[in-house]
């Protein structure tokens, strides 16, 4: 049995996969397997997937039916073999001593159901955007990270994952109309998995205008904060159906209409705009955060949704020095 299972599907890449393949053959780690999963491509990346498994036996090629990612990606999990399953995508690199650093983090920390890593997003220069992205993934470096930032955005990108096969396995990817890697991850928490981070950049992530996270609907902006409202109001808000909603500009307007979606409501909004304050926004009066102060801790659950690090952080300790605990008391989601 290979120590590591590396699981890679891919559809149509022939421009990008053999580079991706030649970052798993060059791995410092010898023990693994890699398991390139064909999802019906129609160009020439099957017959570059089979190149590499005819000259090297740890490359196996499996098929799938061309249903999609979801789909591909459990027809390669079902094919796995080794404890510890890493992710890689068609079109991007892996660090040669990528799959080393995470299994030796796994074998020093067995109550983790994975890792993640950093990344370098690439081809560069960066959008303003993507810069700001990257920074952020890149500034979780531990699991208490990972689990104030999984409201934010996925806190661990996708291609970075070593995780045990067993909770993968257990868990599996699904189609619920949003980022199956998100709904996975969030999934893993709510269950109290932990999750970690292998604080370097090990993998080069690919930032292309055909990527399936700029093109299909399921990673549209309103999916994922549907899927932040359903774990949220089965996480935080599980016992109550109203809540508190620091924020109200365009990422708080729209969670709470996902949160509302979902059958929970807005009671008390919190804002720092004098002129807002005493106002109502559909029924939830504004009140500004010494309003807080006057439950010592008792006023949440509080949901944190605003754009922006900086702010946010600024919350964090403001709440933090009126007694409320992240992610007991009051999560931030963007």
């Amino acid at each position: 049995m290979p120590r590591v299972s590396v699981l890679i599907p891919f559809r149509d890449a022939e421009g990008t996969l053999g580079a991706s393949i030649r970052s798993i053959a060059r791995q410092t780690l010898r023990d693994f397997e890699c398991v390139l999963v064909d999802d019906a491509s129609r160009d020439g990346s099957s017959a570059i997937a089979h190149a590499a498994a005819t000259l090297d036996p740890r490359f196996r090629v499996v098929h799938a039916a061309g249903q999609g990612l979801v789909a591909a990606l459990e027809r390669g999990v079902s094919a796995c073999r080794a404890p510890l399953i890493a992710r890689l995508d068609a079109d991007d690199i892996a660090h040669r001593t990528r799959l080393d650093k995470q299994a030796a983090t796994l074998e020093t920390q067995p109550g983790w159901a994975g890792v993640g890593s950093h990344v370098r997003v690439f081809p560069r220069p960066l959008s303003r955007g993507m810069a700001r992205y990257e920074r952020w993934l890149n500034g979780i470096r531990t699991p208490t990270d990972v689990a104030r930032e999984a409201f934010v955005e996925c806190p661990l990108a996708h291609p970075t994952w070593m995780l045990r096969s067993e909770p993968l396995r257990r868990l599996g990817y699904r189609d619920a109309g949003w980022a199956e890697d998100y709904d996975l991850v969030l999934r893993m928490i709510a269950e109290g998995a932990t999750l970690g981070v292998v604080p370097e950049p090990l993998v080069s992530w690919r930032d292309s205008p055909g990527r399936l996270s700029r093109t299909a609907a399921a990673y549209e902006e309103a999916r994922f904060v549907a899927c932040k409202a359903h774990f949220l109001s089965r996480g935080v808000l599980a016992k109550q159906s109203d809540y508190v909603l620091w924020g109200h500009g365009p990422t708080g307007r729209a969670l709470r209409r996902a949160l509302e979606e979902e059958g929970r409501f807005v009671r008390t909004v919190i804002d720092v705009h004098p002129r807002r304050i005493g106002n109502e926004i559909r029924g939830a009066r504004v009140e500004p955060p010494e309003f807080l102060a006057r439950g010592h801790g008792d006023a949440g659950p509080i949901v944190v949704s605003v754009a922006g690090s900086g702010p946010r952080n600024e919350i964090r300790a403001t709440l933090a020095a009126m007694g409320y605990r992240e992610t007991r008391d009051f999560v931030c989601a963007a």
